[in-house]
């Protein structure tokens, strides 16, 4: 497309708008990446904290001098060098400053800066900053010509493109950042690890990853932990730059008398907010999730203590850890992610040896540059006192000059053969300089400064003596930041696992409590506590009523069939209390709309269950293939269109009874009905429209009997007279019979015949 001028005079471009916006894209892109959201590999900044940091130096407000307002500073950096929000500004300033955040914290605040719990800082013209000692050593030497500096947004002011770094910021308080298409996650370490394996990098730069983590064990968080990954995986994530490390909360055990005990939790995982894991420990609790736990109490001070009282002093201590650990913030996951600008200005991802070697390298060039400077200010020196011996030899002569010449510079330049600089320098003496003593004084700094030069000389040209350099810098910061110095002490821990799957069996993580799980016919379920006898008292919904009661165990197991002819799984542990209506059983298991539970009972995987259709189809399943591991059930029983699951009952006997909806009875051997896995099953009555309304499996030698709806019992003494085969049409059932075709009632009317029962 080509470039036009409209009539009015404005520049028109034409381009495609694909072109347009990717161009623009980009540009944003890359901006967000290097200006934004990475930090450099140098110094371990970003942008706004290398603003902050300098323009808190500029302010004075170093670690022996007096505080001074946040607000002066955050003025100061959106006014000269970063032109954003204060608001982000000052919160880069927080965080900091916040001891729980940054494990070397760079700024030393003085007022409420916020705290473990989540709760902000004040606001900024409350709160007041200066420099902690780690952020000294960044700035140190920044003067001397260490780093380049560049113009501000504005031009007015000029700024450090990088800090010179004396302190490895980007391991010691790591850095997260989200950029466009790329993001960065470098979790704390420990000063005294990094410059031990600084310093074995030094002397060997061969050295491989494995050999450096026997110096940098891993993360050293703020905030403490024990890291339970395993050592191949922590060496792989240094090795590739990419990986991460699973955190849990540090706690003991604390006996409180008469065999009871409790759990303290004294550290927590880094960047978890107290409040809300404690908020999520109790929503837990509510929905049944954590059936060890009884209770969470928060008695953290400056210190943190967090409470937690198990059910039962039975309950296994690391039991009761390993199910709070899976479902809470008690463990996270820290991931690392090495993806940093390299001296160039490139993102990327680098392995720990890596981002080693670059800073040790920005440690060597700073060293060179500062020496660099320091030379072009000795030479001039030493031009300048040369002039000085010049005067003192022949004094007479130059006062003679100075009062005499009309211009005594070019007099004094062409006499003494001086440069301008020396003759300058001799012009702007003080009288008082001339004195014997002055004189010694200066060839004493003369023979000094030639001393330097020339040591100075030599680090310039020999690469080993500037990583001799390098080396007694970075092992007086180990020094500074010791294993035996309160900051210095490596705060997280490293441990196993135990060896207990989250997937362990129920029985392992919950107390053993007798319960009377209770489903109602619109598919409420409930837990009450203890083997009730009698469930129609119980409060339901209006127009709602029992349907099936199950005493069991909390550490049970339900199954409850569906006329979708799906199996479904209930934890016993985690149905609600009886207090109110309890809750509707599709919030447990995904049973569809138009699909309706007709059997609730204790799983047993002993047991063998007859499933049929009213479709007069079915078959013998075994009960430990019924069990259902997903929320969506398991599809037993195939039904074929407008057919629906009808039965599902225990067969524990030898023999099976139907009866049809036309009133005959059939008998027949139970082995005559296969098991099966899956699938549509056999015909189980026969006869011209015959269909199945109910069955019972019995022992041929305890006879066949039914419950009538008060709860009689009437046995069949010549049952064998309805004897026959499978899919035979059967006789009309005897007198007595009951009227609703039921071998037992069902329901809320089954439930009131056996509260009678029994």
């Amino acid at each position: 497309m080509g470039d036009h001028f409209d009539p009015d005079g404005g520049h028109i471009i034409e381009e495609t708008f694909n072109e347009a916006l990717s161009r623009r894209y980009l540009a944003y892109a890359l901006s967000t990446i290097t200006q934004r959201a990475l930090p450099d590999a140098r110094d371990g900044l970003k942008p706004v904290h290398r603003r902050l940091l300098y323009a808190m130096r500029e302010l004075k407000l170093n670690p022996d001098q007096a505080f001074k307002k946040s607000a002066r500073v955050v003025g100061d950096v959106i006014g000269k060098y970063h032109p954003h929000g204060d608001q982000s500004v000052y919160e880069a300033l927080v965080r900091l400053a916040q001891d729980f955040a940054s494990r070397y914290p760079l700024v030393e605040g003085q007022g409420n800066f916020g705290n473990i719990d989540g709760d902000g800082a004040a606001a900024m013209r409350y709160t007041e900053a200066r420099l902690t000692k780690a952020a000294e050593l960044l700035l140190q030497d920044i003067d001397q010509g260490t780093v380049d500096f560049e113009e501000t947004y504005d031009g007015s002011e000029r700024e450090p493109l990088v800090l010179p770094g004396a302190f490895p910021n980007l391991l010691a308080n790591g850095s997260t950042g989200i950029a466009v298409g790329m993001a960065t996650s470098v979790p704390p370490h420990n000063v005294a690890e990094i410059c031990a394996a600084a310093l074995a990098l030094i002397d060997k730069p061969e050295t491989e990853t494995e050999a450096l983590l026997k110096h940098i064990k891993g993360p050293d968080l703020p905030t403490g932990g024990t890291i339970v990954e395993p050592p191949e995986a922590i060496r792989s994530a240094y090795e590739t730059g990419r990986g991460g490390f699973r955190v849990r909360a540090k706690w003991e055990k604390e006996d409180i008398g008469r065999g009871m005990w409790r759990i303290v939790v004294t550290e927590i995982p880094y960047l978890v907010q107290k409040s809300k894991l404690v908020e999520r420990i109790a929503q837990l609790m509510d929905a049944k999730k954590l059936p060890l736990l009884d209770d969470v109490l928060d008695e953290s001070t400056e210190d943190i203590r967090l409470v937690l009282e198990p059910k039962s002093k039975l309950v296994d201590p690391d039991m009761l850890m390993e199910s709070l650990f899976k479902l809470t913030d008690l463990e996270t996951r820290v991931s690392l992610n090495l993806n940093v600008l390299d001296p160039r200005g490139v993102p990327r991802v680098m392995g720990l040896r890596e981002v080693l070697q670059i800073w040790l390298e920005h440690r060597r060039e700073v060293a060179v540059r500062r020496a660099t400077t320091r030379l072009a200010k000795v030479e001039d020196r030493l031009e300048v006192l040369a002039g000085y011996l010049i005067v003192y030899a022949d004094l007479d002569e130059v006062i003679r000059i100075i009062r005499f010449e009309d211009e005594p510079k070019a007099k004094l330049m062409a006499h003494f053969e001086l440069t301008e600089r020396q003759a300058e320098a001799i012009l702007n003496m003080r009288l008082r300089a001339l004195r014997k003593l002055e004189e010694l004084e200066i060839r004493k700094e003369d023979t000094n400064l030639r001393a330097e030069r020339k040591t100075l000389k030599e680090l310039i040209g020999s690469t080993a003596l500037q990583w001799d350099k390098v080396r007694g810098e970075v092992k007086s910061l180990g020094e500074i930041y010791a294993e035996t110095t309160p900051l210095g002490k490596r705060r997280t821990v490293f441990d196993k696992a135990p060896d207990i799957s989250g997937e362990a069996p129920i029985e392992a993580f919950v107390v053993r409590e007798p319960i009377t799980a209770v489903l109602s016919e619109r598919g409420w379920v409930r837990a009450l506590k203890g083997h009730i006898n009698d469930v129609t008292e119980l409060k339901f919904k209006e127009g709602d009523k029992s349907a099936f009661a199950v005493k069991c165990e909390t550490t049970d197991r339900l199954l409850m069939f569906a006329t979708d002819g799906k199996f479904y799984t209930l934890e016993a542990s985690k149905l609600p209390g009886g207090r109110g209506h309890g809750e509707p059983v599709r919030l447990h298991v995904d049973l569809p709309d138009d699909a309706a539970p007709i059997g609730l009972f204790k799983y047993d995987p002993e047991r063998t269950l007859l499933v049929a259709s009213d479709g007069n189809s079915g078959f013998r399943i075994q009960e430990k293939d019924c069990l259902a591991l997903k929320k969506g059930g398991k599809q037993i029983l195939n039904l074929a269109e407008g057919d629906e699951a009808f039965l599902c009952i225990p067969a524990t006997g030898d023999r099976v009874a139907l009866i049809g909806e036309n009133k005959k009875l059939l008998v027949f051997e139970l082995e005559e009905i296969p098991v099966m896995s899956r699938g549509k099953g056999v015909k189980l009555l026969g006869g011209k429209g015959a269909k199945l309304a109910d069955a019972t499996v019995f022992n041929a030698e305890d006879g066949l009997t039914w419950l009538d709806g008060a709860g009689r019992r009437f046995n069949l003494d010549d049952w064998l007279l309805w004897t026959a085969k499978r899919a035979q049409a059967g006789k009309m059932a005897p007198r007595g019979f009951p009227r609703s075709l039921r071998f037992s009632p069902r329901g809320s009317e089954f439930l009131a015949s056996q509260a009678k029962a029994e």
